[in-house]
């Protein structure tokens, strides 16, 4: 065989292992999100504005689902829907730096101090089953084993394509520590470029550890390739970042910010952190002495900069503005699509997040009409005007979100999350009919106070008495929380229906007897179109109750 033939082979054998080794990390990624999703939205939404607790979780997080850049791109899209702050997030974001360093010990201690090829086989023939189970719950776990045994099996080929710990070789790379510092900045740049190519710094680091424990690369290389990853890992935030909100591009920021920072800080003392990594782990284990440093490195730079957090804030806050795509009018939500981490179950979560905020706009939009209703002196044009604003951005929200729980739905095959995905579609498209059904009530209120169109005296009286039912409904439809209502609560649901259903008879029967004994015929026949509106408007807080029934 000759030298081309031998290096083609052995690079084909790295590529072929390497894309056995992300298919396994993605599938146990996958696979835990899956699993824990509902235990991760419990830990996001039970953060509190203490630093200390935000670092805790993602520190948990992190450790959890094995992605720092999961986390990461999910702190980003929190902050976007509104789940957390930007001082939150920076907590977090330190926390999922440290949590990440737990995919070096693994890789370590199992990959290359246990012979994984013998154990990856039968881990695999336990996870299959699991996988094709029925059960969603089971079918998730079987992916996290199934993607567990690859990830090793991958790893274990990838290790035996570089020569043996104990074999005679020498570095290609070798001539490069004749340049110095320069040496350390040019790995600390490739180690950037592998993370920026395979998106996660976790599967940067299982290589950086398999070329230092082949001998391809020196000790003092591979811990500047891993300083390099922990800036090309920030690549994750900021596409998320991309046509994301204000609070979400600063957070995005925060997390380039802080990883630059360390790594410069990890640079300046370089020599110090590696001695100090060799201390903790005496002897010639280079793979062990690779995840100390990697653990002290950020453990350090969280003591660093978790007592300037308030600042870090201001600091960002400064260095990214507000500008023209902050404004309401230019809603969007971006999905967050990361090629070695699903984060579907995330988006989802952003999504209900959204939704739930248009429904408190809608609520907001009924409450304009009835605030005129009780006080009809008011000057409609300038209800009027907000309400066709919140009115065109409700359009936007129906738009921009079916788009996005489209792209949530192509993610998964999961039946009960497609039936979650299907629920929220539908409750979208009520939600933008309840703003059209507003806008219409106060152009109607508008068209009466502009012409002086008269109706009877009790009207107005008998428009707020009606739209009080609706608000019930409302105010219902928010208690929901987006879950599933209860057998009472749907009970509810469908009585306030029926009241209100009667209430439009009753009122239109009233509205005909006022127009035969004489009264204004244009101002009855507005008051009926109202009555109708307002009737709608219960139409549509049912089929979301409903929705909710069917999806949840």
């Amino acid at each position: 065989m000759t030298l081309f033939q031998q290096i083609l082979n052995s690079l084909l054998q790295l590529l072929g292992a390497l894309g056995l080794f992300l298919l396994g990390m993605r599938m146990m990624s996958d696979g835990l999100q899956k699993a824990s999703s509902d235990r991760m939205e419990a830990i996001l939404n039970g953060l509190t504005s203490n630093r200390f607790m935000a670092l805790f979780t993602g520190f948990i997080v992190t450790a959890i689902i094995q992605s720092s850049s999961a986390t990461t791109v999910m702190v980003v899209g929190f902050v976007n829907a509104g789940l957390m702050t930007l001082v939150q997030s920076i907590g977090v974001i330190m926390g999922a730096n440290i949590g990440t360093t737990i995919t070096g010990w693994l890789v370590s201690i199992l990959g290359f101090k246990v012979s994984m090829t013998s154990l990856s086989i039968p881990i695999i023939g336990i996870g299959m089953p699991l996988f094709f189970s029925k059960n969603s719950k089971r079918r998730h776990w079987g992916e996290v084993i199934l993607g567990f045994g690859l990830l090793f099996l991958g790893l274990s080929y990838m290790k035996g394509v570089f020569p043996k710990p104990d074999a005679e070789s020498i570095s290609f790379l070798a001539p490069l520590s004749s340049l110095g510092f320069l040496s350390t900045i040019l790995f600390v740049l490739a180690g950037t470029l592998l993370t920026i190519i395979v998106h996660s710094s976790s599967a940067s680091m299982a290589i950086t550890l398999t070329l230092a424990y082949g001998h391809v690369i020196p000790f003092e290389s591979a811990a500047a390739m891993i300083l390099g990853s922990n800036i090309g890992t920030t690549i994750d935030a900021l596409l998320a970042g991309i046509g994301a909100r204000l609070s979400a591009r600063r957070t995005a920021m925060v997390h380039i910010l802080f990883n630059i920072a360390g790594s410069i800080v990890a640079l300046i003392f370089f020599k110090p952190y590696l001695a100090l990594a060799c201390a903790i782990i005496p002897g010639d284990d280079i793979t062990a002495q690779l995840a100390a440093f990697h653990t002290l490195f950020n453990i350090i730079n969280t003591v660093l900069f978790i007592g300037f957090v308030p600042q870090i804030a201001k600091l960002v806050e400064k260095i990214v503005r507000k500008d023209g795509r902050d404004e309401d009018e230019d809603y969007s939500i971006e999905y967050m699509d990361i090629t070695l981490q699903n984060v579907s179950d995330f988006n989802m979560l952003r999504g209900r997040k959204e939704v739930s905020s248009m429904i408190d706009k809608v609520d907001v939009m009924f409450n304009n009409f009835m605030s005129f209703i009780k006080e009809p002196k008011n000057r409609v044009n300038d209800i009027l005007e907000e309400q066709k604003r919140q009115e065109h951005i409700t359009d936007l929200m129906e738009e921009e979100l079916t788009k996005f729980f489209i792209l949530c739905s192509a993610e998964s095959q999961d039946k009960d999350f497609q039936n979650k995905i299907t629920a929220l579609i539908r409750i979208v498209n009520e939600l933008e009919s309840i703003g059209d059904s507003c806008y219409n009530l106060m152009i109607f209120a508008n068209k009466m106070q502009e012409k002086k169109i008269k109706c009877h005296k009790d009207s107005f009286a008998q428009i707020e008495a009606y739209g009080k039912d609706v608000q019930q409904f409302l105010i219902l439809i928010k208690e929901y929380d987006l879950d599933a209502p209860d057998e009472e609560s749907l009970k509810k649901a469908y009585e306030l229906e029926k009241v209100i259903n009667k209430q439009r008879k009753d009122l239109k029967k009233r509205a005909r007897k006022l127009m035969n004994s004489g009264e204004n015929i244009k101002g009855e026949l507005l008051f009926i179109d109202m009555v109708r509106y307002i009737e709608q408007i219960g139409d549509y807080c049912l089929n979301i109750a409903e929705a909710l029934k069917e999806g949840y």
